[in-house]
């Protein structure tokens, strides 16, 4: 096609991809093309903004490596990973929430055994964590297999740091053929994504700020359920209702007890949601 201008172009590039033969890469890219060429006429795109975005995604992708994921927090901070989980997750009334994967989940991570310390000298107070798996029913899932992670006192994932030769503050484990489980690890404080790159910058400019409330990870796997990935907050942190990832629910939020000896306890049980 020749002489195309503003008003016949996204017809045009749609009927370019109406031949994809994957039904569903096709409704996609249509979509995709759709919104795409509305929202450059709606805000008057210009080519100087254009070419700053570019620029954007381009850096995106230079800083983006095996231990950082710039899109992932692109993703995040524009809600749209939320936006994804929600749409995926809607699961019957009592099973756990899921919220956002995040970015700093690593393959592979070490074995431990219920009981076991996962902090692996990551610094922080040492907290016991604890709980159960279940079913819907209440029924007991034995030995589920469970990926947790989080960062340190410092706000650091351990992947973050450079020079660390071995996981800290991350592990794999299983619950016990009643469901239950228990390790210990370190407080969860609160903590701002990494901010000198791209991202940083949308989020200065847009004056929003880069933190996250105090959480730690999970991830939850057993046969004949869904997979669950999630969190569980710290109670009254001061960024639950600003969580730059939008990825807070109150089904999450839990106390993180002070013991007499000044660690901490979080006692919290999973429900999975059956396999359909």
């Amino acid at each position: 096609m020749r002489n195309l201008n503003q008003d016949t172009i996204t017809q045009a590039v749609i009927e370019r991809f109406s031949h994809t033969p994957d039904p569903r890469l096709k409704e996609i890219m249509t979509s995709l093309v759709q919104h795409l060429h509305a929202f450059a006429r709606e805000v008057r795109l210009t080519e100087e903004e254009w070419f700053q975005g570019i620029q954007f995604l381009t850096d995106t992708g230079h800083i983006t490596d095996d231990k950082r994921q710039e899109f992932i927090l692109l993703s995040d901070t524009l809600g749209l990973s939320m936006l994804t989980v929600a749409m995926n997750n809607d699961k019957p009334a009592g099973c756990t929430e899921s919220t956002v994967f995040g970015p700093f989940f690593v393959e592979s991570a070490p074995e431990y055994k219920n009981g076991d310390d996962v902090a692996n000298g990551a610094t922080g107070l040492p907290c016991q964590v604890r709980g159960t798996v279940k079913g819907l029913d209440g029924t007991p899932v034995p030995n589920a297999r469970m990926n947790v992670w989080q960062a340190d006192a410092e706000g650091n994932y351990d992947v973050q740091y450079a020079d660390l030769a071995h996981a800290q503050a991350r592990g794999v484990l299983h619950a016990d053929d009643q469901g239950r489980f228990h390790f210990k690890t370190i407080l969860a404080e609160a903590y701002p994504i990494p901010s000198d790159g791209p991202v940083g910058r949308m989020l200065k400019a847009t004056a929003n700020h880069p933190w996250r409330p105090a959480h730690l990870h999970f991830m939850i796997e057993a046969p004949g359920y869904q997979r669950l990935i999630t969190h569980v907050f710290r109670n009254r942190d001061q960024y639950l209702d600003s969580d730059v990832v939008f990825g807070v629910r109150q089904s999450l939020v839990a106390d993180w007890e002070q013991q007499p000896d000044g660690s901490y306890l979080l006692e919290y049980d999973f429900v999975l949601n059956p396999e359909k």
